[in-house]
C-alpha cells in the first residue's frame, strides 16, 4: 500500500512534455546525464521507445533535477524526482541518490521490475558493457565498492558514537565510549574520498542500499 501511494504521488507530479527533439549524448556529459531507454511493443502498431533523460547539474532557471520522458525522441513528459511516468502496462520509475541514479526501471502492474538500458555512451552503459566484456573484473571492482562503504560506514559510526555517548545523560546511563580508532586527517580524507568513488561506481550500476551507500555521503 506504502509503494502504491507513493507511486500516486509521484504520478501528480508528472508534468506534460512540448514535444521538442531529444538531443543526442554528447561524451563530454558522460557522468553528469543518465540516458536510459525502454522498447515496449505497441499493441495498436504505434511507436513504442521510451527514453528517461536526466541531467544531474539541475535546471538551468532553479537547479531542480528533473527526469524527462521522451516516446520515439519526443518530449512526452517532465516530472521532480522521485518520477513515476505512466506507459502501456505499467509505470517507468526514477530516483536518485547524491551520486547519481539509484532506479530508472519499468515496474508493470503486475508487479515486474525491469531496469530501462542505458545509452552506450554514458556512465551507466560504459559500466554496463564492462560487466558484459571483463565480468571478472566487474565483479571484483564491486566488491572492492562495498568494502570501502562499509570502511566509511563504520568509521562515521564511530565518529558519532563518541561525542554522543559523552552527553550526560547518556553517560550516566552506559558510560562515555571512546573509539579504539584514531587516523590522521589525511587517512580519513582518504577514506571518505574512496567511499564517494564507491557510491558513483554503484551509482552507475543503478544499485543503491539506504544504509550502505550512506557511507559516502
Amino acid at each position: 500500500m506504502l509503494e502504491d501511494w507513493q507511486r500516486r504521488r509521484a504520478t501528480r507530479r508528472v508534468k506534460d512534455g512540448d514535444g521538442r527533439p531529444l538531443q543526442r549524448f554528447r561524451w563530454w556529459q558522460t557522468g553528469t546525464r543518465s540516458l536510459l531507454s525502454l522498447h515496449l511493443p505497441p499493441a495498436d502498431g504505434g511507436p513504442g521507445t521510451y527514453t528517461v533523460d536526466v541531467r544531474h547539474g539541475g535546471d538551468a532557471d532553479d537547479g531542480e533535477v528533473r527526469a524527462r520522458l521522451y516516446l520515439d525522441g519526443r518530449h512526452r513528459a517532465t516530472s521532480k524526482l522521485p518520477a513515476a511516468f505512466p506507459v502501456p502496462g505499467g509505470a517507468i520509475e526514477v530516483a536518485k541518490s547524491p551520486f547519481g541514479l539509484k532506479r530508472c526501471h519499468y515496474v508493470t502492474d503486475a508487479g515486474t521490475v525491469h531496469q530501462l538500458t542505458p545509452d552506450p555512451r554514458s556512465a551507466e552503459g560504459r559500466r554496463a558493457r564492462l560487466d558484459r566484456t571483463s565480468p571478472n573484473l566487474s565483479l571484483w571492482i564491486g566488491r572492492v565498492a562495498v568494502v570501502a562503504l562499509l570502511a566509511g560506514l563504520g568509521l562515521n559510526l564511530l565518529q558519532v558514537a563518541e561525542p554522543i555517548s559523552r552527553i550526560p545523560p547518556v553517560a550516566a546511563s552506559i558510560g562515555a565510549f571512546t573509539s579504539p580508532v584514531h587516523l590522521p586527517v589525511w587517512l580519513n580524507v582518504a577514506l571518505g574520498v574512496a567511499a564517494a568513488l564507491a557510491s558513483m561506481e554503484r551509482a552507475f550500476r543503478l544499485q543503491y542500499h539506504w544504509l550502505l551507500d550512506a557511507g559516502g555521503n
